[in-house]
């Protein structure tokens, strides 16, 4: 029961927001008493899984070639991000590192923010882990300066939480100001793939396009709620995040550090180790392991 509950999280918060709001402007004071309830109950499913436990990862091909670092991963911690919200309890968060020479540091020291395309991410092309059917996109919004020092952090923070989280929920938008640019595929069999933070202008598919997996999609960027350049991908149940339930995910890769033997493997890269995929991987559609 509570697992059905937990999809209306956001709406259950922001009616509690409305009613509080609309009770102190109109005098009703016993009418506020449910502000604080239905505020309280949408903060505690946030931290309720909606999904089903222990589903099988659904095997796709990775949507990036090249080498690449797992900064957030489910590999890691479940959920990946800290929280069940936005369908994305297995997200992963992707970042470029070109060579073992490119060490990549979580935060800039000596820099406030630097341009997006001083990283090696940006630009970086996006493909299709499966074929589907593009269910939502939109690539207008703008790609900021990183965020990625200690002062921008905090900014980053206040404004992800208190601007793009809020306007995505009087918007009823399905959270596309934290994802910014993105991209939501429907891969059959109740399953979505959302690509966040994607580079403005790059999105080479629009909603009701027919894609086969390896198929450009769009390229990686750096808006929405974005520390720096990366790819942001999860898959869910549902093609409407705020209500979206998170399913896990596997696909090929080799390790490609130091202590790793580059064995190839089908999993979900993590440890903040990086991996490589070779272009041309062959796709899995949808296949469960």
């Amino acid at each position: 029961m509570f697992k059905k509950v937990a999809r209306f999280r956001v709406p259950i918060l922001l009616l509690g927001i409305i009613l509080g709001l609309t009770a102190n402007v109109l005098e009703l004071g016993w009418f506020s008493l449910a502000c604080p309830v239905l505020v309280v109950l949408g903060l505690i499913l946030f931290f309720i899984p909606s999904g089903e436990k222990d589903r099988a990862p659904v095997i796709v091909r990775s949507p990036l070639d090249g080498r690449w670092l797992p900064v957030n991963s489910p590999a890691d911690k479940v959920p990946s991000h800290g929280t069940h919200e936005l369908g994305q309890t297995y997200a992963i968060d992707l970042v470029h590192v070109p060579d073992r020479a490119a060490e990549w540091k979580p935060l800039v020291r000596g820099s406030l923010a630097a341009r997006p395309e001083t990283f090696p991410s940006f630009g970086r092309p996006i493909s299709a882990p499966a074929d589907g059917v593009v269910v939502a996109a939109g690539g207008r919004q703008r790609d900021h300066w990183s965020r990625n020092s200690w002062p921008a952090l905090v900014y980053l923070m206040i404004e992800g939480m208190i601007f793009r989280y809020v306007l995505s929920l009087l918007t009823l938008s399905s959270g596309r100001f934290i994802l910014g640019n993105h991209v939501i595929l429907d891969l059959g069999d109740g399953v979505y793939a959302v690509f966040a933070h994607l580079r403005r202008g790059s999105l080479r598919v629009a909603k009701g396009d027919r894609v086969r997996a390896g198929d450009l999609l769009g390229e990686v960027g750096n808006s929405g709620n974005s520390s720096e350049p990366h790819l942001h991908f999860h898959l869910m149940d549902g093609p409407r995040p705020l209500i979206a339930a998170g399913v896990p995910f596997a696909f090929p890769y080799r390790d490609d550090d130091a202590e790793a033997d580059g064995e190839a493997r089908t999993g979900v890269p993590g440890g903040r180790r990086p991996f490589v995929v070779d272009a041309g991987v062959p796709a899995t559609n949808g296949t469960r392991s």
